[in-house]
């Protein structure tokens, strides 16, 4: 028997990107279609997308849409919107999902608030060009360099990324505070991150564009970073069978 879980959450999937770990993905999403992972709620923490040209779609990213899409039938997935997203009425036709700019949930007990977070990084407004010059740098460093280590060494070196990133957890606990949420689980950074030092406990769900891709996993109130590591990934692909014809 395995263990279902309250949710699930994933983030920063960039489909459409050449560092998108999309092949790991659509297994980890197979599993939890085959019930080799369980969960009643995935949470798709915005920037599922990273621009919303399709040509840039490949196979796995289209297979990655795809399950989604089946599994939106028979588990609750609320998809939330992030600054690479596109239009929310669109996604919310293409899959059939539910689509929010934040979404509150209860797990043992305890309310948890999930938004992306790129609503505190004013870096993005204030400086759109260099942040595109910065994507631009960053994924060169992860071409470069398969094992994705200069790349974040670069970014956990920036000053301005370090900044941001404290923006947002600050802004993002205090709007967790005012809502009376006891954790607050953010994406955009692509940094996997635990706090648990104040009244509002922090998370990031990191990304899926290097190398052992990291999620978030709820249980009874409780929230804990998971490294997807394909070498250690139980591959079983069967029928998808849904439990209430059981």
């Amino acid at each position: 028997m395995h263990t279902r879980l309250d949710a699930l959450i994933i983030s920063d999937i960039h489909l459409g990107s050449e560092n998108c770990q999309a092949k790991d993905l659509v297994v980890f999403l197979e599993q939890i279609r085959c019930g080799v992972v369980q969960t009643s709620r995935i949470i798709l923490n915005g920037d599922v997308f990273d621009s919303f040209d399709f040509r840039r779609l490949k196979k796995n990213h289209w297979k990655v849409l795809s399950l989604i899409r089946k599994l939106s039938d028979h588990i609750d997935i609320t998809w939330i919107h992030g600054n690479h997203d596109g239009s929310l009425e669109f996604i919310s036709h293409l899959l059939g999902v539910n689509v929010e700019n934040q979404f509150e949930f209860e797990s043992g007990g305890k309310r948890i608030l999930a938004l992306h977070g790129h609503v505190f990084d004013e870096f993005i407004d204030k400086h759109p060009w260099l942040t595109k010059v910065a994507d631009v740098f960053y994924c060169l460093l992860q071409k470069l360099d398969s094992s994705h280590t200069f790349a974040k060494i670069a970014k956990n070196g920036s000053k301005t990324f370090l900044r941001c990133s404290e923006k947002i957890e600050q802004g993002a606990v205090e709007l967790a505070r005012k809502l009376g949420c006891h954790s607050v689980c953010c994406g955009h950074t692509h940094q996997a991150i635990e706090k648990n030092n104040q009244d509002v406990k922090y998370y990031n769900s990191g990304c899926w564009t290097e190398t052992n891709p990291t999620y978030l996993t709820v249980l009874n109130g409780e929230i804990k970073i998971q490294s997807y590591i394909a070498d250690q990934a139980e591959i079983i692909v069967l029928p998808f069978v849904n439990p209430e014809a059981v």
